[in-house]
């Protein structure tokens, strides 16, 4: 009859099965990665008051949520210590002794090829004044001695085991320096992730409680202001010409449009950081009956997805590959 559409799209929405036949955009656990928090001292592990369901885990904790981790089939574990002492220059971070180190060698002990363990190479978690970079003698993160900590840094990792080294401090030269240091003292097969893309964004306030962060000021002057479209992408290709293994945009969905482009333009990975304060603010509104909790977790994971993560690293990772493999 004239008057009618004759093209319908509704036609492949009409059932599940349709729906599910057409779907661009397709999730596997193989594509999620935990962020764990390990912390130095604890008899047992510690919740995260502001990301429910999200703990400081113990060694012995930290041992089976790797092996659940494993047997969900997710891609790997990002790995992040809170040590008991911090100092100006986040000594911790490269003693092998260290937290984060030593939990880099229980979870490589208990993952075996399973999955790829990983670990943050920043100093914020061990520094006493909370910054990602030492201080100079004015107050100001230093650069290029930073450079030089995380060379020492990843080292320390790259003997503990670790896989994948998150540089996340958005040090100008941070992949450069590291990728020299590692080829230099035998270490190169470790990848490094560039976490390229980082905005000084108001949605890591769960994770400082994580951290147990000892920030004083903010990081304005190092990470990313998030007006700025061109210099994100900038930023990645800057990684990739410094030879980062893989590039990261963090946050992801205040950051889509950034991590589109960054997946138009990078001839290596391209993965996202779904953050502490994107977990907590959909934990907060399903508590209280706003929003259905599985389908906006699944819906955020797909939009970032969608945006051209090939991995993404997300807090609900096991709970979602659990669930997954239920359905």
């Amino acid at each position: 009859m004239s008057g009618f559409p004759t093209v319908r799209p509704r036609r492949l929405r009409a059932t599940p099965a349709l729906r599910r036949l057409v779907a661009e955009t397709r999730l596997h656990p193989a594509q999620l990665i935990l962020p764990m928090f390990v912390r130095e001292g604890a008899a047992e592990s510690v919740p995260i008051g502001s990301m429910p369901g999200v703990v400081q885990h113990t060694l012995d904790s930290l041992r089976a949520e790797v092996a659940r981790a494993a047997a969900a089939g997710i891609g790997g574990v990002m790995l992040f210590g809170v040590p008991e002492h911090k100092d100006a220059i986040g000594s911790g971070a490269t003693d092998p002794d260290g937290i984060l180190n030593v939990a880099t060698r229980v979870a490589v002990a208990e993952a075996g090829d399973a999955l790829v363990v990983q670990t943050d190479l920043c100093l914020d978690e061990f520094t006493d004044h909370g910054h990602c970079g030492v201080l100079d003698a004015r107050g100001r993160v230093d650069n290029d001695a930073s450079l030089a900590r995380y060379r020492d840094m990843g080292l320390a990792q790259a003997e503990a085991g670790s896989a994948v080294l998150g540089l996340s401090g958005m040090m100008d030269g941070q992949v450069g320096a590291v990728r020299s240091a590692l080829d230099s003292a035998g270490h190169p097969d470790t990848v490094l992730l560039g976490y390229a893309a980082k905005y000084a964004s108001t949605f890591y306030g769960p994770f400082r409680e994580a951290v147990q962060s000892s920030l004083q000021g903010d990081r304005r002057s190092y990470q990313l202001d998030p007006a700025n479209r061109r210099e994100g992408l900038r930023e990645v290709l800057l990684d990739v010409d410094e030879g980062a293994d893989v590039v990261m945009v963090k946050p992801a969905m205040s950051y889509l449009d950034v991590l589109a482009d960054a997946a138009a333009a990078s001839p290596v990975p391209v993965w996202a950081y779904q953050v502490s304060g994107e977990y907590a603010m959909v934990e907060a509104a399903a508590a209280h009956g706003w929003i259905e909790r599985e389908r906006a977790i699944d819906e955020s994971l797909v939009s970032i997805a969608r945006a051209g993560a090939e991995a993404i690293l997300t807090y609900w990772a096991i709970e979602a590959a659990e669930r997954w493999a239920r359905s």
